[in-house]
């Protein structure tokens, strides 16, 4: 039997300590032996926020409250979900999301997602976009679009 990890009392082992971003975290797709298929839990104290407001190519996400009541702010608006809710986050600009944990207690959710060997992720309020793939991962700044052959 492969490992197991329980949701509602796993250790977790990781943390981002940035102010305004605070989390704990453990990647559990990996601990598991998943290749294709990625999944974190993540707690996030009062306070907090889990990312920067972002879309993704290459990779669709889903959302599951473990426990808490985060707020998830989605192009159509913001919506405070409660334990047990499920949210789908698609692939590219329709699907751009950030937890956000506006409660008085911390907040426990398990993000899963498709994995890509190459991936996008966009960053509508401050127009950077990261690539990444095969280990490597590149910030850029996209201020106004330009043709392809643009500076060839």
């Amino acid at each position: 039997m492969s490992e197991v990890f329980n949701l509602l009392e796993g250790k977790l082992d990781g943390a981002e300590d940035r102010p305004g971003y605070r989390h704990r975290r453990r990647m559990v797709g990996r601990l598991l032996g998943a290749e294709l298929l990625g999944a974190t839990v993540y707690e996030v104290p009062p306070g907090e926020k889990l990312w920067p407001y972002h879309w993704e190519l290459g990779c669709e996400e889903f959302l599951v409250v473990v426990a808490g009541r985060p707020t998830v702010r989605t192009p159509e608006g913001e919506r405070e979900l409660a334990p047990g809710d499920v949210v789908h986050f698609p692939e590219g600009e329709s699907g751009a999301h950030q937890v956000i944990n506006r409660s008085g207690g911390v907040c426990r959710v398990l993000v899963g997602s498709t994995k890509s060997s190459v991936a996008v992720a966009g960053y509508p309020d401050s127009g950077k976009l990261l690539v990444w793939g095969r280990g490597r991962e590149q910030i850029v700044v996209r201020e106004e679009p330009v043709d392809y052959w643009d500076g060839e």
